[in-house]
Protein backbone atom coordinates (compact mmCIF):
# COMPACT_ATOMS: atom_id res chain seq x y z
CA UNK A 1 0.00 0.00 0.00
CA UNK A 2 1.04 3.62 -0.88
CA UNK A 3 2.20 6.18 1.67
CA UNK A 4 -0.48 8.41 0.57
CA UNK A 5 -3.14 5.74 0.93
CA UNK A 6 -6.13 6.80 2.72
CA UNK A 7 -6.54 4.96 6.74
CA UNK A 8 -9.16 2.82 7.00
CA UNK A 9 -11.70 5.09 8.82
CA UNK A 10 -12.65 3.74 12.69
CA UNK A 11 -15.68 4.19 15.09
CA UNK A 12 -14.50 4.64 18.66
CA UNK A 13 -16.96 3.35 21.20
CA UNK A 14 -16.47 3.80 25.18
CA UNK A 15 -18.30 0.48 26.73
CA UNK A 16 -19.44 0.59 30.73
CA UNK A 17 -18.45 -3.11 31.55
CA UNK A 18 -19.42 -5.39 34.69
CA UNK A 19 -18.96 -8.77 35.13
CA UNK A 20 -21.48 -9.52 37.53
CA UNK A 21 -24.41 -7.78 38.61
CA UNK A 22 -22.32 -7.34 41.83
CA UNK A 23 -18.82 -6.61 40.30
CA UNK A 24 -17.47 -3.18 40.11
CA UNK A 25 -18.47 -1.41 37.00
CA UNK A 26 -15.41 -0.60 34.60
CA UNK A 27 -14.90 1.26 30.78
CA UNK A 28 -13.38 -0.40 28.19
CA UNK A 29 -12.67 1.28 24.98
CA UNK A 30 -13.10 -0.16 21.14
CA UNK A 31 -12.56 0.61 17.74
CA UNK A 32 -14.39 -1.31 15.19
CA UNK A 33 -14.29 -0.06 10.88
CA UNK A 34 -16.83 2.22 9.61
CA UNK A 35 -19.24 1.46 7.29
CA UNK A 36 -22.02 3.65 6.26
CA UNK A 37 -25.27 3.26 7.47
CA UNK A 38 -24.00 1.20 10.59
CA UNK A 39 -25.67 1.51 13.37
CA UNK A 40 -24.97 0.32 17.04
CA UNK A 41 -25.99 -3.03 17.04
CA UNK A 42 -24.00 -4.17 13.88
CA UNK A 43 -20.58 -2.57 16.11
CA UNK A 44 -21.50 -4.31 18.70
CA UNK A 45 -21.66 -7.55 16.83
CA UNK A 46 -18.30 -6.87 15.39
CA UNK A 47 -17.04 -6.97 19.06
CA UNK A 48 -18.75 -9.81 20.05
CA UNK A 49 -16.91 -11.70 16.69
CA UNK A 50 -13.42 -9.93 17.44
CA UNK A 51 -13.26 -8.89 21.79
CA UNK A 52 -10.51 -7.21 21.24
CA UNK A 53 -10.09 -3.78 22.97
CA UNK A 54 -8.15 -0.61 21.41
CA UNK A 55 -4.98 -1.88 23.46
CA UNK A 56 -5.10 -4.91 21.33
CA UNK A 57 -5.89 -7.14 24.42
CA UNK A 58 -8.29 -10.00 23.83
CA UNK A 59 -11.28 -9.45 26.51
CA UNK A 60 -14.75 -11.08 26.83
CA UNK A 61 -16.82 -10.59 24.18
CA UNK A 62 -19.64 -7.77 25.34
CA UNK A 63 -22.79 -9.03 26.99
CA UNK A 64 -26.20 -6.88 25.67
CA UNK A 65 -29.60 -8.25 24.22
CA UNK A 66 -31.31 -8.21 21.10
CA UNK A 67 -34.16 -9.77 19.47
CA UNK A 68 -35.94 -8.00 16.32
CA UNK A 69 -33.24 -5.80 15.51
CA UNK A 70 -36.38 -3.05 13.67
CA UNK A 71 -37.30 -1.33 16.96
CA UNK A 72 -40.42 -3.50 17.38
CA UNK A 73 -39.12 -5.57 20.67
CA UNK A 74 -37.00 -3.06 22.59
CA UNK A 75 -34.85 -5.88 24.06
CA UNK A 76 -31.61 -3.62 22.80
CA UNK A 77 -32.55 -0.83 24.85
CA UNK A 78 -29.35 1.27 26.56
CA UNK A 79 -27.70 4.47 27.33
CA UNK A 80 -26.33 6.37 24.15
CA UNK A 81 -24.18 9.20 24.67
CA UNK A 82 -26.52 9.66 27.57
CA UNK A 83 -29.83 9.01 26.16
CA UNK A 84 -31.90 5.93 26.54
CA UNK A 85 -33.00 4.49 23.46
CA UNK A 86 -32.69 1.27 20.88
CA UNK A 87 -28.96 0.17 19.77
CA UNK A 88 -30.50 -1.24 16.56
CA UNK A 89 -32.22 2.19 15.55
CA UNK A 90 -28.98 4.38 16.83
CA UNK A 91 -26.78 5.20 12.96
CA UNK A 92 -23.24 5.61 14.01
CA UNK A 93 -23.52 8.56 11.56
CA UNK A 94 -25.74 10.84 13.65
CA UNK A 95 -23.70 10.11 17.16
CA UNK A 96 -20.63 12.19 18.47
CA UNK A 97 -17.60 10.33 18.84
CA UNK A 98 -16.56 8.58 20.78
CA UNK A 99 -19.53 6.42 21.18
CA UNK A 100 -20.80 5.51 24.83
CA UNK A 101 -22.56 2.95 25.52
CA UNK A 102 -24.24 2.14 29.48
CA UNK A 103 -26.70 0.13 30.05
CA UNK A 104 -30.17 1.88 31.58
CA UNK A 105 -29.57 2.30 35.34
CA UNK A 106 -33.22 1.89 36.46
CA UNK A 107 -32.76 -1.72 36.50
CA UNK A 108 -30.20 -3.89 38.01
CA UNK A 109 -27.27 -4.73 35.90
CA UNK A 110 -26.99 -8.41 35.18
CA UNK A 111 -24.09 -8.06 32.75
CA UNK A 112 -22.73 -5.02 31.12
CA UNK A 113 -25.20 -3.65 29.15
CA UNK A 114 -27.98 -6.36 29.69
CA UNK A 115 -30.16 -5.69 32.45
CA UNK A 116 -32.85 -7.18 34.18
CA UNK A 117 -36.49 -5.65 33.55
CA UNK A 118 -38.19 -7.97 36.08
CA UNK A 119 -39.63 -4.48 37.91
CA UNK A 120 -41.19 -3.45 34.72
CA UNK A 121 -43.19 -6.80 33.93
CA UNK A 122 -43.82 -6.93 37.74
CA UNK A 123 -45.70 -4.30 37.33
CA UNK A 124 -47.98 -5.07 34.38
CA UNK A 125 -48.63 -8.08 36.02
CA UNK A 126 -49.80 -6.42 39.09
CA UNK A 127 -52.51 -4.51 36.94
CA UNK A 128 -53.27 -7.26 34.84
CA UNK A 129 -51.95 -5.74 31.66
CA UNK A 130 -53.65 -8.77 29.30
CA UNK A 131 -56.90 -9.29 27.92
CA UNK A 132 -58.00 -12.73 29.67
CA UNK A 133 -59.04 -15.52 27.72
CA UNK A 134 -60.97 -18.54 28.97
CA UNK A 135 -59.44 -21.68 27.32
CA UNK A 136 -57.76 -22.50 24.05
CA UNK A 137 -61.10 -23.49 21.89
CA UNK A 138 -62.43 -20.74 19.23
CA UNK A 139 -64.03 -18.35 20.82
CA UNK A 140 -65.18 -16.48 17.07
CA UNK A 141 -64.89 -13.07 16.16
CA UNK A 142 -63.91 -10.56 18.95
CA UNK A 143 -65.84 -7.53 19.90
CA UNK A 144 -65.51 -4.50 17.15
CA UNK A 145 -64.44 -1.01 18.59
CA UNK A 146 -65.11 2.26 16.87
CA UNK A 147 -62.74 3.35 14.67
CA UNK A 148 -62.11 6.45 16.19
CA UNK A 149 -61.22 4.88 19.21
CA UNK A 150 -59.30 1.75 17.67
CA UNK A 151 -57.59 5.25 15.95
CA UNK A 152 -56.46 5.76 19.85
CA UNK A 153 -55.87 2.44 21.25
CA UNK A 154 -53.31 1.72 18.19
CA UNK A 155 -51.23 4.42 19.22
CA UNK A 156 -50.91 3.11 22.54
CA UNK A 157 -50.35 -0.29 21.46
CA UNK A 158 -46.93 0.48 19.91
CA UNK A 159 -45.59 0.11 23.59
CA UNK A 160 -42.79 -2.26 23.17
CA UNK A 161 -41.98 -2.32 26.91
CA UNK A 162 -38.76 -1.23 26.04
CA UNK A 163 -38.10 0.80 29.57
CA UNK A 164 -36.91 3.79 28.41
CA UNK A 165 -39.96 5.65 29.79
CA UNK A 166 -39.01 4.34 32.90
CA UNK A 167 -35.18 5.37 32.96
CA UNK A 168 -36.13 8.74 32.24
CA UNK A 169 -38.76 9.01 35.07
CA UNK A 170 -37.14 10.44 38.02
CA UNK A 171 -39.61 8.93 40.06
CA UNK A 172 -38.53 5.73 39.08
CA UNK A 173 -35.40 4.97 41.35
CA UNK A 174 -34.34 2.00 44.03
CA UNK A 175 -35.72 4.66 46.34
CA UNK A 176 -39.21 4.43 45.06
CA UNK A 177 -41.58 1.59 44.52
CA UNK A 178 -43.55 3.65 41.26
CA UNK A 179 -44.30 1.46 38.76
CA UNK A 180 -43.66 4.03 36.45
CA UNK A 181 -45.00 5.11 33.18
CA UNK A 182 -45.60 2.77 30.62
CA UNK A 183 -47.73 0.98 32.81
CA UNK A 184 -50.40 3.96 33.00
CA UNK A 185 -50.54 3.63 29.39
CA UNK A 186 -51.25 -0.09 29.30
CA UNK A 187 -53.68 0.39 32.01
CA UNK A 188 -55.51 2.78 29.58
CA UNK A 189 -55.00 0.80 26.79
CA UNK A 190 -56.68 -2.73 28.12
CA UNK A 191 -59.50 -1.11 30.41
CA UNK A 192 -60.59 0.34 26.50
CA UNK A 193 -60.99 -3.02 25.07
CA UNK A 194 -64.45 -3.98 25.06
CA UNK A 195 -63.29 -7.82 26.74
CA UNK A 196 -60.17 -6.09 28.93
CA UNK A 197 -63.10 -3.64 30.50
CA UNK A 198 -64.12 -6.51 32.44
CA UNK A 199 -61.02 -5.66 34.60
CA UNK A 200 -61.01 -2.42 34.92
CA UNK A 201 -62.14 -2.26 38.47
CA UNK A 202 -59.49 -4.40 39.39
CA UNK A 203 -57.00 -2.87 37.61
CA UNK A 204 -57.89 0.68 38.50
CA UNK A 205 -57.89 -0.90 42.15
CA UNK A 206 -54.56 -1.64 42.02
CA UNK A 207 -53.11 1.42 40.46
CA UNK A 208 -54.47 3.10 43.64
CA UNK A 209 -52.23 1.11 45.77
CA UNK A 210 -48.62 1.79 47.13
CA UNK A 211 -46.34 2.08 43.95
CA UNK A 212 -49.13 3.95 41.49
CA UNK A 213 -50.55 6.90 40.14
CA UNK A 214 -49.31 8.30 43.05
CA UNK A 215 -46.34 8.40 42.67
CA UNK A 216 -46.06 10.17 38.82
CA UNK A 217 -44.76 13.56 39.96
CA UNK A 218 -45.69 15.00 36.14
CA UNK A 219 -41.87 15.59 34.70
CA UNK A 220 -42.92 14.51 31.15
CA UNK A 221 -40.36 13.04 30.55
CA UNK A 222 -41.46 9.88 29.45
CA UNK A 223 -43.69 11.62 26.36
CA UNK A 224 -40.36 12.98 25.40
CA UNK A 225 -38.16 10.11 25.31
CA UNK A 226 -40.56 7.62 24.29
CA UNK A 227 -39.10 6.35 20.90
CA UNK A 228 -42.74 5.51 19.47
CA UNK A 229 -44.13 8.58 20.47
CA UNK A 230 -46.75 7.09 22.68
CA UNK A 231 -48.64 10.37 24.02
CA UNK A 232 -47.86 8.61 28.02
CA UNK A 233 -48.95 11.80 29.29
CA UNK A 234 -52.56 11.87 27.82
CA UNK A 235 -53.02 8.68 29.31
CA UNK A 236 -51.86 9.80 32.83
CA UNK A 237 -54.36 12.54 32.68
CA UNK A 238 -57.07 9.77 31.50
CA UNK A 239 -56.34 7.01 34.25
CA UNK A 240 -55.94 9.24 37.05
CA UNK A 241 -59.40 10.52 36.16
CA UNK A 242 -60.59 6.63 35.77
CA UNK A 243 -59.20 6.22 39.01
CA UNK A 244 -60.93 9.21 41.05
CA UNK A 245 -63.82 7.94 39.64
CA UNK A 246 -63.51 4.40 40.83
CA UNK A 247 -62.70 5.57 44.32
CA UNK A 248 -65.57 7.39 44.56
CA UNK A 249 -67.31 4.02 43.45
CA UNK A 250 -65.88 2.26 46.18
CA UNK A 251 -66.56 4.27 48.94
CA UNK A 252 -70.13 4.43 48.02
CA UNK A 253 -70.49 1.06 47.03
CA UNK A 254 -72.16 1.84 43.98
CA UNK A 255 -71.03 0.84 40.19
CA UNK A 256 -73.73 3.67 39.27
CA UNK A 257 -71.52 6.83 40.52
Amino acid sequence: MSETATKTKMVRFIISRQDTPDSTPYQEEFEVPYRPNMNVISALMEFRRNPVNIKGEKVSPVSWEMNCLEEVCGACSMIINGKPRQSCSALVDQLTQPIRLEPMRTFPVVRDLMVDRSRMFDSLKKVKAWIPIDGTYDLGPGPRMPEPKRQWAYELSKCMTCGVCLEACPNVNSKSDFMGPAVFNQVRLFNAHPTGEMNKAERLNAFMEDGGMQGCGNSQNCVQSCPKGIPITTSIAAVNRDATIQSFKNFFGSDQV
